[in-house]
């Protein structure tokens, strides 16, 4: 049997990059996929097609995850559409980096928004959903900057410290009800964004990496995973770092 079978994943920010990442992974492992994105272009309908190829659900749902109250309307939304929601995956974010004595107060309150209101928005949506099934796993994306900080992303670091905080103080609220809640801190990750970069800036980074390389956005589909199974029944309050030893 598969690890997710029956089961209903809404992951946010997930038309590309990781979210889209964590969403073929669950759907290869028989979990139906609502996934959210400001909004839904060609690329997330190609990403709703490739995801239902895999012989699950999928829909795609445009909202702006900093919005609270479009966030509980696309739940409620979602929950007519699936029926039940297991899994969430608050994955949407950005950045607006700046030194902190360049940074304007639109940069601060842009990226505080999008990556960790939105993550308010969406537990506070789902909660009642799976205080009723009396089951549930929230995985926050943060970062390995959420842990240890970073020049030039005052703004995004606090965001990703944030949602560490946020899943733990969850884990705490809501773990007599069965609900589990956790977060991931990447590290350099290979995606579309970092791709932009310069090689001599990759490499600069890999070397400051003991496994010496990037990660994949695979990488961290497979520890998304184990926190969304039931391989991981008695993990909450925690955070893995998926860095290749960079953050230790």
């Amino acid at each position: 049997m598969k690890l997710l079978e029956g089961k209903t994943a809404l992951i946010t920010g997930a038309a590309r990059g990781i979210g889209k990442a964590i969403a073929m992974k669950f759907a290869s492992e028989g979990a139906n996929i609502a996934f959210t994105d400001l909004v839904i272009d060609e690329t997330g309908e190609a990403t709703e097609h490739e995801i239902a190829s895999l012989g699950v659900k999928c829909k795609g749902y445009a909202s702006n995850a900093a919005n609270f109250e479009e966030t509980h309307k696309v739940v409620d939304q979602i929950m007519q559409d699936f029926g039940r929601i297991d899994i969430l995956i608050n994955n949407a974010g950005i950045t607006k980096d700046g030194l902190m004595m360049r940074m304007s107060e639109q940069q601060w309150d842009a990226v505080i928004n999008v990556n960790l209101k939105s993550a308010f928005n969406f537990v506070h949506a789902v909660t009642p959903v799976m205080m009723r099934q009396k089951s549930g796993s929230i995985v926050n994306m943060s970062s390995v900057v959420g842990v240890s900080g970073n020049a030039g992303q005052a703004n995004y670091s606090a965001s990703k410290a944030g949602m560490i905080g946020l899943a733990k103080s969850v884990a705490k609220e809501l773990g007599s009800r069965g609900i589990r809640a956790n977060a991931i801190a990447p590290g350099f990750i290979i995606t579309e964004m970092t791709g932009q970069l310069s090689e001599e800036v990759r490499n600069e980074w890999a070397k400051q990496i003991p496994l010496r390389r990037g990660g994949t956005p695979e990488d961290v589909a497979n520890v998304a995973l184990f926190l969304a199974s039931d391989l991981s029944s008695y993990v909450s309050g925690q955070v893995i770092n998926v860095c290749g030893g960079m953050n230790t």
